[in-house]
């Protein structure tokens, strides 16, 4: 039957209102009916610890407040379901959340095999789980192995998920869990901006993050100004307790470094038991090293001590106040880089596990310390003091924000995460002239004897030589390197090498910013004040690079040789004279006048020999071939340099090579020269490896071969212990001057700046 039936009604007026209400009615059946087809998204909330519950619960509560829109299921798991640790599951229940699943994963002993096998036995017991439950998305937090377990699971098992927090960098293996754990996750939550940009960074879709902050600072931006602030901190540290006159205490172990975790944490005790203040110190989380901590803490006899207070556990509303009203907080737990900057308590932040975090001014780091007096000392520093409120993480809006994004997740686009990769340019050029031509570089060594010339590809391959005899006057020497370059450019085009740039190799100081020879070496006459880079670049119309042999020497190792991938290792050039190059923390090192790294000028003796420097005792003047041939020419002038009973054929001049030769052959006289002069040098060598303490020496130059075992054995017998392994290596390139000065070319045009 009709509700309104139009024929009974004969007034024009009531026809209208039926109509109308006829109107009404239908609008709030679509609208029922529109109700009843928009499904409630099912979320699922994992909480592992008392910790990320602390993040976790605004946004339980926030669903909890939305029933129309939101069906909560909470999952239990880890560290809440453990008597250790405050059995803390039951302050969920205390906030009436219905536990859906509580799983026991926690496989103890407190190390890293019990963290492995705690991931695997919830593996095994997650899939039950979340079949049963069937959730649209699963919220995890953070980076707990545990959460990584919740993550692997859902995602294996086609659930999204949101994760809150990631991006982040501390200093721990959460850095790797939770990355890993961003990985997995198909939304994320974010605390800062810089945390946004790494996920951009790790190609995450920009459109899946949502910047909302953190979700604790909804809570405790309302609360931490309770009224009954000091009743909470005299039920937990006795009645004559007062506001900003004790410490709050909390230090976590670090897993991929337990011991140095143990020794921070002695010391922290210590420096505390000295500092004498009242103290609340909370019980170390569950990962390995824990149990260590807990030892150290109970033989310190903290437990008993009147001025501390030892708890596992501290319902987070009330710790937030404790917090809040500290004279300091100390320890490593984020709590400190993180809520502690919303009230400006001072914090002293111990070891590596939030290095890489954002903080603000409150915080104040000790990262490492051999006594407890460095940290003693922060104390001091620290205690006390008030800074400004810091909103580095959070503005107090982020459960909103969290809603709202949860609200808009469409459940029907695809499952399958795709990842924003950076656009990565075509390797080979659609120029055919770049297709076809190799990049190359026009190197040149000014040497002694010979001038050279060599057009050098980017592998490292010399494509053509040319040699000449070095010319006695400066004129004469530039006209033939113009000449020598020019040829070498015309022979380019023939063998399809593109010349990048020209880079020159030369005794002496050289200042390479300016391109000038300052200094030469005697062996180079009238090569002193030589404004080499501008007279070839304006011939040649190309860029020019302009450096100390030694240090070219270094580079070509560095980009050739046995320095490839060495973050600190020397160069020693052991030929006429001695000379090479510091690479440290991958650089090259010219020292403020352009004269680091002279290691032939080591002085080895105050009584030694004259170097040609105008000095006594250098290296050179011992082990250099100059002064080997020197040594050589006395035996032989007093024909000492005979072996008996071999015919040695001696021909003029002699050489650094005839005195090798005659103590192989048993000649003692050459063979205690030889001692002396390896002696020498590995004494030099030594000297280096105490002042910089590189990784590797690298010798080069045509006495290298001869001086290596005897440098090795002298560093092993006279070395500091620290540096007794060092490893001495003979360099495998044929011509490093050349390859070096190559190198400062090939370098810049693959963008590392030199």
């Amino acid at each position: 039957m009709e509700k309104y039936p139009e024929s009974v009604c004969t007034n024009p007026h009531e026809l209208y209102f039926l109509r109308m209400q006829r109107n009404r009615d239908k609008e709030r059946e679509n609208m029922e009916g529109s109700n009843q087809c928009k499904k409630k998204l099912r979320v699922c909330v994992a909480t592992c610890n008392r910790a990320d519950y602390s993040k976790l619960a605004p946004i339980m509560f926030g669903i909890k407040s939305h029933p129309d829109d939101f069906e909560l299921e909470v999952v239990v798991l880890g560290s809440h379901l453990i008597d250790d640790y405050g059995n803390t599951f039951r302050m969920i229940e205390q906030d009436d959340f219905d536990i859906g699943s509580k799983l026991h994963t926690i496989v103890r002993g407190e190390d890293e095999a019990a963290m492995v096998e705690s991931v695997g036995l919830a593996l095994v017991k997650l899939p039950d789980v979340l079949q049963r439950l069937h959730p649209d998305i699963l919220v995890v937090h953070g980076d707990r192995f545990d959460a990584l377990a919740l993550a692997t699971a859902a995602a294996l098992m086609n659930i999204r998920i949101l994760h809150v927090e990631g991006g982040e960098v501390s200093g721990t293996i959460d850095d790797s869990i939770r990355h890993a754990i961003s990985k997995l996750a198909h939304y994320h939550a974010c605390c800062t901006r810089m945390a946004e940009q790494h996920l951009i960074a790790m190609c995450e879709d920009h459109a899946r993050i949502l910047l909302a902050g953190c979700p604790s600072y909804d809570k405790l931006l309302l609360t931490h100004q309770r009224g009954d602030y000091l009743d909470i901190i005299k039920s937990w540290l006795g009645d004559n307790v007062q506001e900003g006159n004790y410490i709050v205490a909390l230090q976590h172990p670090v897993t991929t470094d337990i011991q140095h975790s143990i020794k921070i944490y002695g010391l922290m005790l210590d420096a505390l038991l000295s500092f004498d203040k009242k103290t609340l110190i909370l019980f170390p989380n569950i990962d390995a090293g824990s149990k260590e901590m807990v030892r150290v803490m109970r033989r310190k006899g903290i437990e008993q001590h009147p001025n501390f207070r030892a708890v596992k556990h501290i319902p987070f509303e009330q710790f937030i106040q404790l917090v809040c009203h500290a004279g300091c907080m100390i320890g490593n737990s984020s709590c400190g880089v993180r809520e502690a900057g919303a009230f400006g308590t001072p914090v002293i932040n111990l070891g590596t596990r939030q290095t890489g975090r954002e903080t603000g001014e409150n915080v104040l780091h000790v990262r490492d310390a051999d006594s407890h007096n460095k940290i003693f000392h922060a104390l001091e520093l620290q205690f006390g003091k008030r800074y400004p409120c810091s909103k580095i993480y959070g503005d107090g809006n982020a459960v909103p924000r969290i809603l709202k994004f949860l609200q808009s997740i469409d459940l029907d686009e695809p499952l399958q995460k795709t990842f924003c990769f950076p656009p990565v340019k075509d390797s080979i050029s659609q120029d055919i002239d770049h297709i076809l031509e190799t990049q190359s570089a026009l190197a040149i060594d000014l040497g002694g004897t010979n001038l050279r010339v060599a057009i050098i590809c980017m592998k490292g391959s010399v494509v053509k030589k040319y040699v000449q005899p070095n010319p006695r006057t400066f004129e004469d020497r530039m006209s033939l390197i113009l000449r020598m370059c020019r040829d070498a450019m015309k022979d380019a085009v023939c063998l399809n090498c593109r010349i990048l740039g020209v880079g020159v190799s030369t005794g002496g100081r050289v200042n390479p910013q300016a391109g000038v020879v300052l200094h030469s070496t005697n062996l180079i006459q009238e090569w002193s004040s030589v404004d080499l880079r501008t007279p070839i670049s304006d011939a040649l119309h190309l860029p020019v690079w302009v450096d100390n042999d030694g240090n070219c020497a270094a580079l070509a190792e560095r980009k050739f040789g046995h320095g490839k991938g060495v973050e600190n290792f020397v160069t020693v050039i052991t030929g006429t004279g001695i000379g090479g190059g510091i690479i440290h923390h991958n650089e090259l090192v010219h020292g403020s006048t352009f004269c680091a790294a002279e290691l032939g000028h080591i002085v080895v003796s105050l009584e030694g020999p004259e170097c040609s420097c105008g000095g006594h005792g250098c290296i050179e003047a011992y082990s250099s071939g100059m002064a080997l041939q020197r040594e050589a020419k006395k035996l032989h002038d007093e024909d000492l340099l005979k072996v008996e009973g071999v015919d040695m054929k001696l021909s003029e001049p002699i050489t650094a090579a005839h005195l090798i030769s005659a103590a192989r052959m048993g000649n003692s006289k050459a063979d205690a020269i030889l001692n002396k002069a390896a002696t020498a040098l590995g004494a030099g060598i030594i000297n280096i490896l105490h002042i910089v303490n590189p990784t590797l020496v690298i010798l080069s130059g045509v006495l290298a071969s001869f001086y290596q075992a005897p440098v090795q054995r002298i560093i092993s017998e006279r070395a500091l212990f620290s540096t007794k392994g060092t490893k001495v290596v003979t360099s495998d390139l044929e011509e490093p001057a050349l390859l070096g000065a190559a190198s400062m070319v090939l370098d810049y045009t693959t963008r590392r700046i030199y």
